[in-house]
Order: C-alpha cells, then sequence, then structure tokens
C-alpha cells in the first residue's frame, strides 16, 4: 500500500507583495510569500522556476531569490525576489556574494595569512602610497 503512494511534494504557492519596478536598477522587486504545507520548506531553484513561469521570463539566472525566514509553526516563509532585465544588469548591481551563491560568479580563494598581511603592511604606510603598497601586495 506504501509503495503505491507515489512521494509527490504538496504544492506550493507564491504570492508576491510590495511588487515595484526598479528602472534605475533595472529590475523588478518584491516581497515573496511562499506557503507551503506539509513541507520544511521549498528549495530556491524550484521557486526560481515558479517565478520565471509567473512572470514570463526566459533566463532563470536573471531571478535572485534571498532571505528567506519560516514562519513558526511551519508552512510559510516570507524573503525577498529581483528579476533583472538581463543577466549583465545583475552582474552590474547584485553584491559579489551574491552572484557567487546564484551561479554567475566565481570565488576567489585567497589565504587568510596573506590578507592579513596585506592589511598589516598598509596600516604602516598613510595616504597615495597606501594603495601603492597594496598593489604590490597583490603581485606577490
Amino acid at each position: 500500500m506504501a509503495d503505491s503512494k507515489a512521494k509527490v511534494p504538496p504544492a506550493i504557492t507564491l504570492r508576491t507583495r510590495k511588487f515595484m519596478t526598479n528602472r534605475l536598477l533595472s529590475r523588478k522587486q518584491f516581497v515573496l510569500e511562499v506557503i507551503h504545507p506539509g513541507r520544511a520548506n521549498v528549495p530556491k531553484a524550484e521557486l526560481k522556476d515558479k517565478l520565471a513561469k509567473m512572470y514570463d521570463v526566459k533566463e532563470p539566472n536573471c531571478i535572485i531569490v534571498f532571505k528567506f525566514r519560516t514562519h513558526f509553526g511551519g508552512g510559510k516563509s516570507t524573503g525577498f525576489g529581483l528579476i533583472y532585465d538581463s543577466v549583465d544588469a545583475a552582474k552590474k548591481f547584485e553584491p559579489k556574494y551574491r552572484l557567487i551563491r546564484n551561479g554567475l560568479a566565481t570565488k576567489v580563494e585567497k589565504s587568510r595569512k596573506q590578507i592579513k598581511e596585506r592589511k598589516n603592511r598598509s596600516k604602516k604606510i598613510r595616504g597615495v602610497k597606501k594603495t601603492k603598497a597594496d598593489a604590490a601586495g597583490k603581485k606577490k
């Protein structure tokens, strides 16, 4: 009996609130409410797919969702969503960490020691020479 039931996840409902078109940043921005009874939470990839269908977005990389919090008792989450006009606009205006999370940029691995050494070198120098010292530190 248990085998015959397919494990279909319960349906989710998306609602957008405070929707606005931000022409300066070439994006649409909104508060996204996700109603998901019977589920702990919903993957961001699934939310992106649903939003792409709702707003007729050709490139799913233009959609960025973040800052989701599940309400007490479960069944409902609230977060933010941004739909950029193009991937170039997203790369231009989004913070680097969000681009990395969404696969639009790669994380540059630096050692902690190098970062701290460069910081301490720049503390000893004042004015315009500080930027030159930082550039010299990057070359090494």
